[in-house]
Protein backbone atom coordinates (compact mmCIF):
# COMPACT_ATOMS: atom_id res chain seq x y z
CA UNK A 1 0.00 0.00 0.00
CA UNK A 2 1.24 3.46 -0.95
CA UNK A 3 1.58 6.22 1.72
CA UNK A 4 0.98 9.99 0.06
CA UNK A 5 3.37 12.55 1.87
CA UNK A 6 1.92 15.54 2.40
CA UNK A 7 4.24 17.67 0.49
CA UNK A 8 4.83 16.31 -2.70
CA UNK A 9 8.57 15.24 -3.46
CA UNK A 10 7.96 16.02 -7.51
CA UNK A 11 8.72 20.09 -7.29
CA UNK A 12 11.29 21.85 -9.62
CA UNK A 13 11.38 24.82 -7.38
CA UNK A 14 12.68 22.03 -4.63
CA UNK A 15 15.08 21.02 -6.24
CA UNK A 16 16.85 24.25 -7.51
CA UNK A 17 16.55 25.24 -3.71
CA UNK A 18 18.41 22.48 -2.64
CA UNK A 19 21.06 22.96 -5.15
CA UNK A 20 20.98 27.02 -3.75
CA UNK A 21 21.51 25.87 -0.09
CA UNK A 22 23.90 22.47 -0.94
CA UNK A 23 25.73 25.37 -2.80
CA UNK A 24 25.97 28.75 -0.61
CA UNK A 25 25.69 26.74 2.70
CA UNK A 26 23.87 29.36 3.97
CA UNK A 27 20.14 30.37 4.30
CA UNK A 28 20.48 33.99 3.73
CA UNK A 29 23.27 33.56 0.86
CA UNK A 30 21.16 30.51 -0.94
CA UNK A 31 18.02 33.09 -0.93
CA UNK A 32 20.00 36.26 -2.47
CA UNK A 33 20.99 33.63 -5.04
CA UNK A 34 17.24 32.54 -5.78
CA UNK A 35 15.62 36.39 -5.09
CA UNK A 36 14.30 35.73 -2.36
CA UNK A 37 13.88 36.26 1.06
CA UNK A 38 15.63 34.64 3.93
CA UNK A 39 12.39 33.68 5.70
CA UNK A 40 11.30 32.26 2.52
CA UNK A 41 14.04 29.97 2.26
CA UNK A 42 14.06 29.11 5.78
CA UNK A 43 10.53 27.54 5.26
CA UNK A 44 12.07 25.87 2.39
CA UNK A 45 14.72 24.05 4.17
CA UNK A 46 12.45 23.03 6.65
CA UNK A 47 10.39 21.33 3.59
CA UNK A 48 13.44 19.39 2.36
CA UNK A 49 14.41 18.83 5.85
CA UNK A 50 10.88 16.64 6.20
CA UNK A 51 10.73 15.28 2.76
CA UNK A 52 14.56 13.45 2.90
CA UNK A 53 14.63 13.29 6.40
CA UNK A 54 17.69 14.68 6.95
CA UNK A 55 18.74 18.06 8.50
CA UNK A 56 20.63 18.57 5.53
CA UNK A 57 23.01 21.56 7.24
CA UNK A 58 23.79 21.80 10.69
CA UNK A 59 25.19 24.32 12.69
CA UNK A 60 28.42 24.78 13.75
CA UNK A 61 29.67 27.79 14.85
CA UNK A 62 28.91 30.71 12.57
CA UNK A 63 29.01 28.77 9.80
CA UNK A 64 26.45 25.74 8.67
CA UNK A 65 27.44 22.10 7.57
CA UNK A 66 25.89 19.92 5.14
CA UNK A 67 25.34 16.46 6.54
CA UNK A 68 26.85 13.07 4.75
CA UNK A 69 23.46 12.61 3.25
CA UNK A 70 23.55 16.54 2.10
CA UNK A 71 27.08 16.12 0.53
CA UNK A 72 25.55 12.72 -1.20
CA UNK A 73 22.95 14.92 -2.79
CA UNK A 74 24.72 17.49 -3.87
CA UNK A 75 26.06 16.32 -7.72
CA UNK A 76 22.75 15.14 -7.96
CA UNK A 77 20.90 18.03 -7.36
CA UNK A 78 23.24 20.15 -9.23
CA UNK A 79 22.35 17.74 -12.46
CA UNK A 80 19.02 17.58 -11.66
CA UNK A 81 18.94 21.59 -12.01
CA UNK A 82 21.18 21.22 -15.31
CA UNK A 83 18.68 19.21 -17.04
CA UNK A 84 15.93 21.34 -15.74
CA UNK A 85 17.47 24.59 -17.40
CA UNK A 86 17.99 22.37 -20.57
CA UNK A 87 14.27 21.50 -20.51
CA UNK A 88 12.30 24.16 -20.02
CA UNK A 89 15.21 26.89 -21.16
CA UNK A 90 14.91 28.40 -24.57
CA UNK A 91 16.04 25.64 -27.29
CA UNK A 92 19.86 26.36 -28.42
CA UNK A 93 20.57 28.07 -31.16
CA UNK A 94 21.28 26.16 -34.47
CA UNK A 95 24.58 25.97 -36.27
CA UNK A 96 23.89 26.33 -39.77
CA UNK A 97 26.67 24.44 -40.77
CA UNK A 98 25.64 21.68 -39.04
CA UNK A 99 21.98 21.15 -41.05
CA UNK A 100 21.24 18.39 -43.24
CA UNK A 101 18.10 19.22 -44.65
CA UNK A 102 15.82 20.00 -47.44
CA UNK A 103 13.39 23.02 -47.57
CA UNK A 104 10.41 23.29 -49.66
CA UNK A 105 9.20 26.70 -50.76
CA UNK A 106 5.98 27.34 -52.75
CA UNK A 107 6.65 30.73 -54.70
CA UNK A 108 5.48 31.89 -58.27
CA UNK A 109 8.42 31.67 -61.04
CA UNK A 110 9.53 35.06 -60.91
CA UNK A 111 9.79 34.90 -57.07
CA UNK A 112 11.55 31.58 -57.59
CA UNK A 113 14.10 32.69 -60.09
CA UNK A 114 14.84 35.59 -57.45
CA UNK A 115 15.48 33.56 -54.44
CA UNK A 116 17.31 30.48 -55.99
CA UNK A 117 20.11 32.55 -56.82
CA UNK A 118 20.80 34.20 -53.70
CA UNK A 119 19.48 31.03 -51.65
CA UNK A 120 22.19 28.78 -52.75
CA UNK A 121 25.06 31.45 -52.00
CA UNK A 122 23.51 31.86 -48.47
CA UNK A 123 24.09 27.90 -47.91
CA UNK A 124 26.82 27.35 -49.53
CA UNK A 125 28.74 29.89 -47.43
CA UNK A 126 26.71 28.89 -44.17
CA UNK A 127 24.69 25.94 -44.16
CA UNK A 128 26.38 23.46 -46.79
CA UNK A 129 23.99 20.18 -45.92
CA UNK A 130 20.96 22.18 -46.44
CA UNK A 131 19.20 21.88 -50.44
CA UNK A 132 15.91 23.56 -51.70
CA UNK A 133 13.23 22.46 -53.64
CA UNK A 134 11.01 25.38 -54.98
CA UNK A 135 7.41 24.47 -55.98
CA UNK A 136 4.90 25.69 -58.19
CA UNK A 137 1.87 27.61 -56.87
CA UNK A 138 -0.32 24.39 -57.30
CA UNK A 139 -0.64 23.84 -53.64
CA UNK A 140 -3.19 25.27 -51.46
CA UNK A 141 -0.85 27.09 -48.71
CA UNK A 142 -2.57 26.89 -45.54
CA UNK A 143 -3.40 23.31 -45.87
CA UNK A 144 -0.02 22.60 -47.55
CA UNK A 145 1.71 24.52 -44.70
CA UNK A 146 -0.10 22.35 -42.15
CA UNK A 147 0.59 18.92 -43.23
CA UNK A 148 4.08 19.70 -43.69
CA UNK A 149 4.02 19.58 -47.71
CA UNK A 150 5.61 22.67 -48.12
CA UNK A 151 7.39 24.95 -45.54
CA UNK A 152 7.14 28.17 -46.60
CA UNK A 153 4.94 30.17 -49.12
CA UNK A 154 6.47 33.49 -50.67
CA UNK A 155 4.99 35.62 -52.14
CA UNK A 156 1.87 37.82 -52.58
CA UNK A 157 -0.11 36.14 -49.17
CA UNK A 158 -3.42 36.29 -49.04
CA UNK A 159 -5.45 33.39 -48.17
CA UNK A 160 -3.99 31.79 -45.53
CA UNK A 161 -5.71 30.52 -42.61
CA UNK A 162 -6.26 31.84 -39.26
CA UNK A 163 -3.03 30.33 -37.54
CA UNK A 164 -1.09 31.21 -40.29
CA UNK A 165 2.13 33.56 -39.30
CA UNK A 166 2.65 35.73 -42.61
CA UNK A 167 5.52 38.24 -42.44
CA UNK A 168 5.99 41.02 -45.30
CA UNK A 169 9.37 41.24 -46.97
CA UNK A 170 8.74 43.80 -49.11
CA UNK A 171 6.90 46.43 -51.36
CA UNK A 172 6.88 47.15 -54.79
CA UNK A 173 4.98 48.74 -58.02
CA UNK A 174 4.41 47.83 -61.19
CA UNK A 175 6.11 48.80 -64.11
CA UNK A 176 5.70 48.49 -67.59
CA UNK A 177 8.66 46.13 -69.81
CA UNK A 178 9.25 46.39 -73.39
CA UNK A 179 11.87 45.14 -75.68
CA UNK A 180 14.50 47.80 -76.61
CA UNK A 181 13.14 50.10 -79.54
CA UNK A 182 9.53 49.66 -78.72
CA UNK A 183 7.32 52.60 -80.02
CA UNK A 184 6.29 53.09 -76.36
CA UNK A 185 9.72 53.98 -75.39
CA UNK A 186 9.37 56.99 -77.73
CA UNK A 187 8.08 59.58 -76.62
CA UNK A 188 5.85 60.26 -73.02
CA UNK A 189 3.96 57.25 -71.61
CA UNK A 190 0.18 58.31 -71.60
CA UNK A 191 -2.54 55.83 -70.36
CA UNK A 192 -4.56 55.85 -73.80
CA UNK A 193 -0.96 54.75 -75.23
CA UNK A 194 -0.10 51.85 -72.87
CA UNK A 195 -4.01 51.15 -73.66
CA UNK A 196 -3.66 51.06 -77.42
CA UNK A 197 -0.57 48.87 -77.16
CA UNK A 198 -0.90 44.66 -76.73
CA UNK A 199 -0.43 43.12 -73.73
CA UNK A 200 0.76 39.92 -72.08
CA UNK A 201 -1.27 38.25 -68.72
CA UNK A 202 0.31 35.98 -66.40
CA UNK A 203 -2.43 34.33 -64.74
CA UNK A 204 -1.97 30.54 -63.59
CA UNK A 205 -5.94 30.47 -63.70
CA UNK A 206 -5.92 31.87 -67.59
CA UNK A 207 -7.54 35.06 -66.42
CA UNK A 208 -7.44 38.24 -69.19
CA UNK A 209 -8.03 41.32 -66.72
CA UNK A 210 -6.39 42.37 -63.63
CA UNK A 211 -5.61 45.91 -61.07
CA UNK A 212 -4.40 47.34 -64.55
CA UNK A 213 -7.79 46.72 -66.22
CA UNK A 214 -9.94 48.37 -63.12
CA UNK A 215 -7.77 51.53 -63.52
CA UNK A 216 -7.82 51.84 -67.02
CA UNK A 217 -11.43 51.49 -66.91
CA UNK A 218 -11.70 54.16 -64.58
CA UNK A 219 -10.71 56.95 -67.37
CA UNK A 220 -12.38 54.66 -70.08
CA UNK A 221 -10.04 52.93 -71.56
CA UNK A 222 -9.43 49.33 -72.39
CA UNK A 223 -6.23 47.58 -73.32
CA UNK A 224 -5.40 44.72 -75.80
CA UNK A 225 -4.30 41.43 -74.33
CA UNK A 226 -3.62 39.17 -76.85
CA UNK A 227 -2.30 35.97 -74.55
CA UNK A 228 -2.18 35.10 -71.26
CA UNK A 229 0.26 32.85 -69.73
CA UNK A 230 0.98 30.94 -66.70
CA UNK A 231 4.55 32.69 -65.14
CA UNK A 232 5.82 35.96 -65.67
CA UNK A 233 9.40 34.53 -67.00
CA UNK A 234 7.48 33.14 -69.96
CA UNK A 235 5.56 36.61 -70.64
CA UNK A 236 8.72 38.67 -70.35
CA UNK A 237 10.85 36.17 -72.93
CA UNK A 238 7.58 37.14 -75.08
CA UNK A 239 8.18 40.88 -74.35
CA UNK A 240 11.97 40.49 -75.49
CA UNK A 241 10.72 38.82 -78.76
CA UNK A 242 8.14 40.91 -79.67
CA UNK A 243 6.20 44.04 -79.32
CA UNK A 244 3.55 42.68 -76.41
CA UNK A 245 3.65 44.42 -73.05
CA UNK A 246 4.89 43.01 -69.87
CA UNK A 247 4.10 43.92 -66.40
CA UNK A 248 7.12 43.59 -64.25
CA UNK A 249 7.65 44.60 -60.53
CA UNK A 250 9.72 47.00 -59.40
CA UNK A 251 11.31 48.88 -56.49
CA UNK A 252 9.67 51.53 -55.06
CA UNK A 253 11.43 55.04 -55.84
CA UNK A 254 14.24 55.67 -54.45
CA UNK A 255 13.94 51.89 -52.60
CA UNK A 256 17.44 49.64 -53.07
CA UNK A 257 16.77 47.29 -56.60
CA UNK A 258 14.74 44.13 -56.02
CA UNK A 259 16.01 41.13 -57.07
CA UNK A 260 12.69 40.19 -58.68
CA UNK A 261 13.21 42.88 -61.53
CA UNK A 262 16.59 41.19 -62.13
CA UNK A 263 15.55 38.85 -64.87
CA UNK A 264 13.77 41.61 -66.63
CA UNK A 265 17.16 43.33 -66.42
CA UNK A 266 19.05 40.11 -68.03
CA UNK A 267 16.87 39.58 -71.13
CA UNK A 268 17.58 43.25 -72.34
CA UNK A 269 13.85 44.41 -71.45
CA UNK A 270 13.08 48.61 -70.57
CA UNK A 271 11.56 49.29 -67.68
CA UNK A 272 8.81 52.53 -67.84
CA UNK A 273 6.92 53.87 -65.82
CA UNK A 274 3.07 53.28 -65.97
CA UNK A 275 1.24 56.98 -65.19
CA UNK A 276 -1.70 55.75 -62.91
CA UNK A 277 -2.39 54.99 -59.65
CA UNK A 278 -2.10 51.37 -59.28
CA UNK A 279 -2.22 49.41 -55.96
CA UNK A 280 1.51 48.53 -54.92
CA UNK A 281 2.44 44.71 -54.46
CA UNK A 282 3.39 42.97 -51.24
CA UNK A 283 5.48 40.03 -51.05
CA UNK A 284 5.36 38.27 -48.03
CA UNK A 285 6.16 35.14 -46.43
CA UNK A 286 4.15 32.87 -44.52
CA UNK A 287 4.61 29.50 -42.25
CA UNK A 288 2.95 27.45 -39.96
CA UNK A 289 3.22 28.38 -36.13
CA UNK A 290 4.66 25.12 -35.22
CA UNK A 291 8.03 26.31 -37.10
CA UNK A 292 8.12 29.57 -35.50
CA UNK A 293 11.09 28.69 -32.79
CA UNK A 294 12.42 25.85 -35.18
CA UNK A 295 16.41 27.02 -35.34
CA UNK A 296 16.16 25.43 -38.62
CA UNK A 297 13.29 27.17 -40.42
CA UNK A 298 14.46 30.77 -38.43
CA UNK A 299 18.00 30.26 -40.57
CA UNK A 300 15.64 29.70 -43.78
CA UNK A 301 13.58 32.72 -43.02
CA UNK A 302 16.34 34.76 -42.26
CA UNK A 303 17.77 33.75 -45.75
CA UNK A 304 14.80 34.56 -47.60
CA UNK A 305 14.39 37.77 -45.62
CA UNK A 306 18.37 38.33 -46.43
CA UNK A 307 17.64 37.77 -50.17
CA UNK A 308 14.74 39.67 -50.93
CA UNK A 309 15.37 42.80 -49.22
CA UNK A 310 19.11 42.87 -50.49
CA UNK A 311 20.17 45.39 -53.05
CA UNK A 312 21.47 43.09 -56.53
CA UNK A 313 24.06 44.15 -58.58
CA UNK A 314 22.47 43.34 -61.50
CA UNK A 315 21.64 46.57 -63.81
CA UNK A 316 18.58 46.92 -64.94
CA UNK A 317 18.45 48.30 -68.77
CA UNK A 318 16.52 51.86 -68.81
CA UNK A 319 15.30 53.97 -71.83
CA UNK A 320 15.32 57.20 -72.16
CA UNK A 321 11.95 58.21 -70.20
CA UNK A 322 12.11 55.26 -68.58
CA UNK A 323 12.34 54.02 -64.70
CA UNK A 324 15.42 53.84 -63.04
CA UNK A 325 17.06 50.48 -61.39
CA UNK A 326 13.78 49.39 -59.32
Amino acid sequence: MLVSSPDPVIDANLAIALDALLTEHSVTRAAARLHTSPAAMSRTLARLRRILQDPLLVRAGQTMVPTPRAQALREEAAAVVRSLGALLGPGASVDPAGLSSTFTLQAADLVGAALAPGLLQLAQREAPGVSFRIRAEELEAGPALRDGRIDLEIGSVDHVDPETEVEELVVLRMVAAVRPGHPLTEGPLTPARLAAAQHVTVSRRGRFTGPLDTVLAAQGLQRRVGVVLPGHLAAMTLAARTDVVCLVPAALPGAAPSPLTQDAGALGLQLLDIPLDLPPLTIGMAWHPRHTADGAHRWLRAAVRRTLRTPTAAAEVTAPGATGPG
